[in-house]
């Protein structure tokens, strides 16, 4: 039996992150599949070609992105954007949304910023306690003015679903900062601490032990 239960856990931890990965993708083609829907119903592949091609709306999307960044790169295209926002920015509920999520969004693929492109060390949620951390930027004057010291923004992810988290406004100076990349901080977050970044670079076998061949 002891044997039994090691093949069977042995045998999850190979398919169940197989299994996820492959709903996850399906998902994902699925819901970018639903931008055939902007075409008209005669330019769509299912009637051109007279069957559903699966993926094939994840080419479209990107065609619509880099369409979309080419239009808006240019002169002309920068100011339908802007008068496009200043139509957005009247409707009072749609605005706040829009606004929060243009800010994140600006913020990660920034080339001038350095959000989540930094893994950091810091205690929390008390003294003597340490977790992991992202610097995403620095605190407005008014803070830095009201603390008397350099402020600085920091994401403090939850285990294991670190797309929730708390912000944490604190001085730079008691922050720890580690040469870690962000992925294997996240490998580190979602695993609760159960996946090192150097087990992983100095080869050290999964924390699984996998059993050997019966002789």
């Amino acid at each position: 039996m002891r044997l039994i239960r090691r093949w069977l856990v042995a045998g999850l931890v190979v398919w169940l992150p197989i299994a996820a990965t492959l709903i996850i993708v399906r998902l994902l083609v699925d819901l970018l599949d639903q931008t055939m829907l902007i075409l008209p119903p005669a330019w769509r592949p299912d009637a051109l070609l007279g069957m559903h091609i699966p993926g094939l709306g994840v080419v479209v999307s990107l065609l619509i992105v880099l369409v979309t960044g080419a239009l808006v790169a240019n002169f002309l295209g920068r100011r339908l954007l802007e008068w496009a926002e200043k139509a957005v920015n009247r409707i009072p509920l749609v605005r706040s949304v829009y606004g929060g999520v243009k800010k994140l969004t600006e913020t990660v693929f920034s080339d001038q910023q350095n959000a989540f492109r930094e893994v950091v060390m810091l205690q929390y949620p008390r003294e003597g306690l340490w977790t992991l951390g992202f610097r995403t930027g620095t605190a407005s004057r008014e803070i830095s003015r009201h603390t008397a010291q350099d402020m600085v923004t920091v994401y403090v992810p939850t285990t294991p679903n670190p797309t929730s988290g708390y912000v944490v406004i604190m001085p730079e100076s008691d922050l720890v900062r580690l040469k870690m990349s962000v992925e294997d901080a996240l490998q580190l977050i979602i695993s609760m601490g159960a996946v090192r970044p150097e087990d992983r670079e100095d080869g050290m076998p999964s924390p699984i032990d996998l059993p050997a061949p019966p002789q």
